[in-house]
C-alpha cells in the first residue's frame, strides 16, 4: 500500500479527533464578525476557498481566499488564517512576515518543528494529521474539518459517511476514462478544484474544475464518451441530464461534499495504479516548495 492511500484511509478517524478537539482550539481561530483572509498554496489553498466560502455562508464574517503568494497587502483583515502541512512554504512565510505587527495571524500546520511556529501569532497544530506522501489528503481535510467543526458545521454523519466513500466501489467505467471534470458549488468549488489536482499530480491525469453553473458555458463542450463529469455536493437542475446526453459518465452520490473528495482521492490511486505511476513520487514534485532567497 502506497502511503498516499495509507493516509487517505485515515481519514475519518483524523476528522474525528479533529472535531473533538475543536473547542480547544476556538481562541486562535477566528472570531465571528472578524474580517478574515485564508491563504495557502495548492492544496492549502483549495481549502481555504471551501473554509472561507463556508465561514461567510455561515454568517460569521466576510472571508475571502488567496494563495499565499497573491495576498493583497494593501487590504485590511482582522486576521490572515495560514494552511500550511510543512511550515515550511515560503510564500506563506514572507506573508506571516509580511504581517507581523499589523494583523493578527493564525496558522494551521501538521509540523510543531518548523519555522511557521515563530512566524505566527497563533498556531494549531495537527501533527497526528501529517504526512509521509506529497500529495496531500488528510491534513488537509482535517484542517477543513476543524474549521468546520469551530462554525458548528460539522457531525458525526460525515465521518460515517467519508467511510463509506472508502468502502463503496467507484462506479463502473470510470478508471478507464480519459478526462474528468469536477463541478461544485459555494464552498464544494473548492473541494472541485482540490479533486482536479489530485488527479493531475497521482495520476497525471487531464483534469478541469469549474462551478457547476459555469460548465456549461464551454467546458461542457468537451465532454463526450470516455470522459467524465463528477459533481461534489448537489448539482443544478437539469445538469445530470445534460452530461448524460453527450455520452460520458455523470458521477454524484449523496454524501457529504468532504467524503466525496475522498473518493475522488480514490479515483486519483486507482488511475495511478492502472497506469504504471506510483502516486508516493509525483512528477517534478515535492513536500515543501522552499524558494531559494
Amino acid at each position: 500500500m502506497s502511503h498516499v492511500e495509507d493516509e487517505l484511509t485515515s481519514q475519518p478517524e483524523c476528522w474525528a479527533r479533529v472535531a473533538a478537539d475543536a473547542a480547544g482550539h476556538g481562541r486562535a481561530l477566528p472570531a465571528p464578525g472578524e474580517r478574515v483572509a485564508i491563504v495557502g498554496c495548492g492544496t492549502s489553498y483549495f481549502m481555504a476557498q471551501a473554509a472561507a466560502a463556508l465561514r461567510e455562508n455561515a454568517g460569521q464574517g466576510e472571508t475571502d481566499a488567496f494563495a499565499a503568494s497573491e495576498f493583497p497587502h494593501g487590504r485590511s483583515y482582522d486576521r490572515v488564517l495560514a494552511l500550511t502541512r510543512s511550515g515550511t512554504t515560503t510564500e506563506v512565510l514572507d506573508l506571516l512576515a509580511r504581517s507581523k505587527g499589523r494583523t493578527r495571524t493564525t496558522a494551521v500546520t501538521a509540523d510543531p518543528d518548523t519555522p511557521v511556529m515563530a512566524a505566527a501569532d497563533d498556531v494549531v497544530v495537527l501533527d497526528y494529521a501529517d504526512e509521509r506522501s506529497v500529495v496531500q489528503t488528510r491534513f488537509a481535510t482535517t484542517a477543513l474539518t476543524l474549521l468546520r467543526a469551530h462554525l458548528g458545521l460539522h457531525t458525526d454523519a460525515v465521518v460515517e459517511d467519508a467511510r463509506t466513500a472508502l468502502t463503496a466501489p467507484l462506479p463502473e467505467g470510470l478508471v478507464e476514462c480519459g478526462q474528468f471534470t469536477f463541478l461544485g458549488r459555494g464552498w464544494t468549488v473548492g473541494l472541485a478544484n482540490e479533486a482536479g489536482l489530485k488527479m493531475r499530480e497521482a495520476s497525471l491525469s487531464w483534469t478541469e474544475a469549474y462551478p457547476a453553473m459555469e460548465y456549461r458555458h464551454g467546458p461542457i463542450s468537451i465532454t463526450t464518451e470516455g470522459t467524465a463529469a463528477w459533481m461534489l455536493g448537489p448539482a443544478p437542475e437539469g445538469l445530470a441530464g445534460q452530461v448524460r446526453a453527450t455520452g460520458g459518465l455523470w458521477v454524484e452520490s449523496g454524501l457529504d461534499p468532504l467524503a466525496e473528495l475522498v473518493r475522488a482521492q480514490r479515483l486519483a490511486v486507482a488511475v495511478a495504479a492502472a497506469r504504471g505511476l506510483d502516486p508516493d513520487r509525483p512528477r517534478h514534485l515535492t513536500r515543501s516548495v522552499i524558494l531559494a532567497s
